[in-house]
C-alpha cells in the first residue's frame, strides 16, 4: 500500500541542546535538551519503548495530534462477513469540501461493500446540496456505476458549498429527501467541517422527524421506522490537517504532485544557478510544506506552526550565501501559503523572492502550485486507505446501534481505526484556536509528537555544517553499506545516516559496492556537502551487491572491520542484509570483530525482511507498478475485449502483486503464499467470461514471479487465450526491472530519512554505554544485531535471534505477513465470491496519542 509506516524519534534526539545557530533554518524549537542523556542510559532492551514511534500504516508521514480515546487489540477479534448479511438496509454516501484524490476508491469500496453485504447504497451529488435538493440528486448506486473509477482524481459524485443545510430549514427538507429513500445510515466523506454538519444533522435527527410528521410531509410509520441516524466519516483532505488519523485520504497523493514539480524544477533551477520559491497549500498546516522540505533538501521552509525567529530575513540571506559559495548551483524554499512570523504576519513567496533579490541579487522565481496539488491520479496508497476507510465505513454503519455515537474511520499505525467523531474535530479546532492565540510550541504539539519529530529532523538534517548537538567525550566511526538489489530511498537513508552521524560529533564512512567493496577497501568518509542532494535520486550512489557475509567470507571482514576501527555497521538492503546481519552475529565468538552494533535497515521492492511490516523501496515500485497497471488499462479500452495478465516482482512474497491489484483494480492476484490449482484457475475463467459477457471491456490479473512452478505467466495467458475464445484475448506483460527504477516517492523519502536517524541514535546508545576510555566497543548481545522495521504502531529494534525462527529461510520472506488478511477484499470488490475479514479496530477506553 502504498505503504504504511513511521517515524523517527518522538523525544528529541539525546544530547540535543537549544543554542542558536547561523544560518539557522526557521523553527527553532526550545527547551528540546531536557531529556538529552534519557535514552542513552536505558538498556537496549528498553529503547523501543523509549523510542516509542508510532507507525502510520502507509506513510511515514504520521501525526498523532493530541489524545484521542482508542482501543488496541481488536484486530484479533476478528469478525468474518457472509453475502447478502444485512439486507434490506440503505445507506447514502457524499462527498463535501475540498475535493482529494482518493474519495473515489472510497466512495468505490462504500457502493461494492454495501452491495456485497444486501444493502441499497445511494449517490448523493454535490453533497449538502444534493441533500437539500433531493429528487434526481439522489441516485441508487450499481456495482457498474463505480467501475473503472481507481485511478480518476476528484469525486464523481461532485462535492458544493451549501448554505441552506446550515439552516434548520435546510436540514429538515434534507431529512425529508433521505425518508423518502429509505436512507438512515449515512457515510460523510470530508474535512472537519462537513464532518461537523453531520453530526449536527444527527443530532437533531430526531425533532426533525417529529417536525416532519407533524407537518404530515412523512408518515409516524416512517418516523418510527427511520428513527435513528447513523453517520460515518472519513476525512478527505490534501492537508492532512484532521486530528485523530494518522494520514487523510489525498494528503499522499498530494505529495506526490508537490515532489514531481520539486523534482522537475531542482534541474532547471541548477542549469541556471536559480534560486526557486515553491509555494504549496497548507493555509492552516505545514503538512505538505514541511514534508516536502524533508524529503527535497530544500534550503528553508516556511509553515504557519513554526514561524521564524526575528531576523529570520538575515539568516536565510546568509545560509544562501553560504550554499552558494560552498559551490551548489541552485536554492529551493518551501513556502505553505497560510506562512507567518512571530507576529502573525503573513510571509508571502513574492515577498521572499523580492528580499532575495535585492539583498543577493539571485535570479529568484516563484512557483505557485495552487491546485494542481488536488489533480491528478491518486497514489497507490490512497487507493489502498480510501478502500479500507471505505469498507471499514460500511461495517461502521451495519454494526451501529441507537446508542452508537458517530465514528471516523481512521488510520492508526497499520490498522484501520473507529474513532469519535466530535473528539477529533474538537482537537482539529484546539490547533486553529492556539495558531490564533500565536502559542505557536502548542501547536506544533497539538499536531503530534511526530509533527514535531519531522520539524527537528528537517533541521538537524538541513544545515549547512554538523554542530555538535551533545557533550560527548568520545567520537566513534559509523560505516553504513547497502547490500540487496536496488531500491528507491536508500540514498536518502544514506544521506540521513551521515548528516545525523555528524551532527552527533562521529566520524562517519560510506562502503561502496557491499561487502566486496569492503574486502577491496572501497571506504570512504564522507562529510556533510558530500550527501547534498542524495534524498531525490534513485538506485544507490553507493553501490550494492547481493553478496552475503557468509560468502564473502567473515574472516575476511571481521579483519577490515578491525582495520579500519569500525565500532558500528549499519547495513541498508534487502533479504541479504538481513541474512548477513544474522551470519555475522553467529559468528562472534569466532570474530570478536564483530561484536559492534550491527543494524538492518529493510530497503527492497519485495518486502519480505522479517522484523518490518514496510521496507524503503517498496512504495515507489507499487506506485510503479500500479501506473503501468493505469496504462495497460487504458490500451484496453480502444480495443476488442481483453484480459492482460501482469508479472510482478518480489521473489516469493506476493506483496507487489496483492496491493498493486488491490490499488488497481485487478480481478485476481496470483501469489505463492496463497496455492491455487488448476481449478481455481478455471473458477476465474468462467468468472472473466461473464464479466465480459457484460458492459466491460477489460480484465486484469496480477501475478507473482514465483506464484507458481508449473502455472506460469504465459500458461495463464495462453490458458485465457484458449478458453476465452469469441469472448475475449488475453495478452501478458512482464514489468521487470522498471519496477526498481524511478524517482523515490515522497513515501520512501520521508521513511527512508527517519529510520537512518533513528539507526544512529540507537547504534551511538549501545556503543556508548560500553565503550571504554579508549575507544574500545564489545557489544555481544542479542540486541545489538537488530533489524529497525515497522510493526503496527511503532517502530521496533528486533534481534534476529528472535527474528530467525519466524522466518521462512527456504522461501526468503517472514512466516506471517500482515497483509494477506487484505486479499478476501480484493475478490469482493472484483465480485468474486467471497469473505472478508474485517480489520477494524474499535475506538474506546484506552488514551494513545493521535
Amino acid at each position: 500500500m502504498a505503504q504504511t509506516g513511521k517515524e523517527v524519534a518522538d523525544r528529541p534526539p539525546p544530547g540535543q541542546t537549544t543554542q542558536p545557530e547561523e544560518n539557522e533554518t526557521p523553527g527553532e524549537i526550545e527547551g528540546l535538551d531536557e531529556e538529552k542523556d534519557e535514552v542513552s542510559e536505558l538498556r537496549p532492551s528498553q529503547f523501543n519503548a523509549a523510542m516509542d514511534l508510532s507507525a502510520a500504516a502507509y506513510s511515514p508521514f504520521s501525526k498523532y495530534r493530541g489524545s484521542i480515546a482508542s482501543t488496541e487489540g481488536f484486530e484479533h477479534n476478528l469478525h468474518v462477513l457472509a453475502k447478502d448479511q444485512y439486507p434490506g438496509r440503505a445507506m447514502g454516501i457524499f462527498t463535501s469540501g475540498g475535493d482529494a484524490q482518493g474519495m473515489n476508491p472510497a466512495v468505490r469500496a462504500v457502493v461494492r461493500m454495501g452491495i456485497y453485504l444486501g444493502c441499497k447504497v445511494y449517490f448523493i451529488h454535490e453533497g449538502y446540496q444534493g441533500l437539500v435538493d433531493g429528487g434526481n440528486s439522489i441516485r441508487q448506486a450499481t456495482w457498474a456505476s463505480v467501475s473503472g473509477i481507481l485511478d480518476d482524481g476528484g469525486t464523481i459524485i461532485g462535492s458544493a458549498r451549501c448554505k441552506e443545510f446550515r439552516e434548520r430549514p435546510g436540514r429538515l427538507r434534507a431529512a425529508k429527501n433521505l425518508i423518502e429513500h429509505g436512507i438512515n445510515n449515512i457515510v460523510c466523506i470530508g474535512g472537519d467541517g462537513s464532518l461537523t454538519g453531520a453530526n449536527l444533522f444527527r443530532k437533531e435527527w430526531d425533532s426533525l422527524l417529529k417536525e416532519l410528521v407533524e407537518t404530515k410531509e412523512i408518515t409516524q410509520e416512517d418516523a418510527d421506522k427511520y428513527k435513528h441516524l447513523n453517520i460515518v466519516g472519513l476525512v478527505g483532505s490534501i492537508d492532512n490537517d484532521f486530528c485523530g488519523t494518522d494520514m487523510t485520504i489525498g494528503a499522499d497523493s498530494a505529495l506526490h504532485r508537490v515532489m514531481e514539480a520539486v523534482d522537475c524544477i531542482t534541474t532547471t533551477a541548477s542549469s541556471h544557478q536559480r534560486c526557486f520559491v515553491m509555494e504549496v497549500m497548507g493555509r492552516h498546516c505545514g503538512y505538505l510544506a514541511l514534508v516536502t522540505a524533508l524529503g527535497s533538501d530544500a534550503d528553508w521552509v516556511f509553515m504557519p506552526e513554526a514561524p521564524p525567529d526575528p531576523g529570520w530575513e538575515d539568516q536565510l540571506c546568509n545560509k544562501l550565501k553560504t550554499t552558494r559559495e560552498m559551490g551548489q548551483r541552485l536554492n529551493i524554499i518551501v513556502l505553505a501559503e497560510g506562512a507567518i512570523d512571530t507576529e502573525g504576519k503573513p510571509i508571502t513567496s513574492d515577498g521572499v523572492r523580492q528580499l532575495i533579490t535585492d539583498r543577493l541579487k539571485y535570479d529568484t522565481r516563484v512557483t505557485i502550485l495552487g491546485h494542481v496539488q488536488r489533480g491528478g491520479c491518486p497514489s497507490a496508497f490512497d487507493r489502498v486507505l480510501g478502500t479500507r476507510m471505505g469498507t471499514e465505513a460500511v461495517l461502521a454503519l451495519m454494526e451501529a446501534t441507537a446508542t452508537s455515537q458517530p465514528v471516523v474511520i481512521a488510520l492508526s499505525g497499520n490498522q484501520t481505526v473507529r474513532v469519535p467523531l466530535m473528539h477529533c474535530v474538537e482537537k482539529t479546532l484546539a490547533v486553529a484556536q492556539a495558531m490564533e492565540a500565536k502559542r505557536f510550541k502548542e501547536a506544533q504539539e497539538l499536531r503530534g509528537r511526530s509533527f514535531k519529530g519531522n520539524l527537528e529532523t528537517y533541521i538537524r538534517l538541513s544545515k549547512l555544517r554538523p554542530k555538535l548537538f551533545s557533550n560527548k567525550q568520545q567520537s566513534f566511526n559509523l560505516a553504513v553499506l547497502n547490500i540487496g538489489a536496488p531500491a528507491c530511498g536508500v540514498n536518502a537513508a544514506v544521506r540521513s545516516i551521515i548528516r545525523y552521524g555528524l551532527c552527533e560529533g562521529h566520524k562517519m564512512y560510506a562502503i561502496f559496492d557491499g561487502f566486496e567493496g569492503l574486502i577491496n577497501n572501497q571506504v570512504k568518509s564522507l562529510d556533510w556537502m558530500a550527501v547534498n542532494g542524495w534524498s531525490s535520486v534513485g538506485g544507490s550512489l553507493l553501490g550494492c551487491q547481493k553478496t552475503s557475509a557468509a560468502k564473502i567470507g567473515l574472516g575476511k571482514i571481521a579483519a577490515k572491520i578491525r582495520e579500519h576501527n569500525f565500532h558500528a555497521l549499519l547495513i541498508i538492503g534487502g533479504y541479504e542484509a538481513y541474512t548477513s546481519v544474522i551470519q555475522m552475529y553467529e559468528a562472534r565468538n569466532k570474530h570478536p570483530e564483530l561484536q559492534i552494533p550491527l543494524i538492518c535497515i529493510p530497503a527492497t521492492i519485495s518486502n519480505n525482511v522479517p522484523g518490518t511490516e514496510f521496507s524503503i523501496g517498496a512504495d515507489t515500485a507499487l506506485n510503479e507498478i500500479v501506473r503501468i497497471c493505469d496504462k495497460i488499462k487504458q490500451s484496453a479500452q480502444g480495443s476488442k475485449r481483453r484480459i492482460f495478465v501482469i508479472e510482478t516482482m518480489g521473489g516469493y512474497c506476493g506483496y507487489l502483486a496483492t496491493l498493486a491489484a488491490l490499488a488497481s483494480g485487478a480481478d485476481q492476484a496470483y501469489i505463492y503464499e496463497e496455492p491455487f490449482t488448476i481449478k481455481d484457475l478455471i473458477d476465474d475463467v468462467d468468472h472473466l467470461r461473464k464479466k465480459m459477457e457484460g458492459h466491460l471491456k477489460r480484465g486484469l490479473l496480477l501475478r507473482n514471479e514465483m506464484a507458481n512452478e508449473h502455472y506460469s505467466t504465459d500458461f495463464i495467458t495462453k490458458l485465457l487465450q484458449e478458453e476465452g475464445k469469441g469472448v475475449f484475448s488475453a495478452r501478458s506483460n512482464v514489468l521487470g526491472h522498471m519496477q526498481q527504477g524511478g524517482l523515490p516517492t515522497p513515501f520512501d523519502r520521508a521513511f527512508a530519512t527517519k529510520m537512518g536517524c533513528k539507526a544512529v541514535t540507537y547504534a551511538v546508545s549501545l556503543i556508548e554505554k560500553v565503550a571504554t576510555p579508549d575507544g574500545k566497543v564489545v557489544c555481544n548481545t542479542p540486541e545489538s544485531a537488530v533489524v529497525l522495521g515497522l510493526l503496527k504502531r511503532q517502530s521496533e529494534f528486533t534481534p534476529v535471534e528472535i527474528l530467525k525462527p519466524k522466518t521462512d529461510l527456504e522461501h526468503r520472506m517472514p512466516l506471517e505477513q500482515w497483509w494477506l488478511k487484505l486479499r478476501p477484499l480484493l475478490r469482493i470488490l472484483a465480485k468474486h465470491e467471497s469473505v472478508y475479514i474485517g480489520d477494524f479496530v474499535e475506538s474506546g477506553v484506552d488514551e494513545v496519542d493521535q
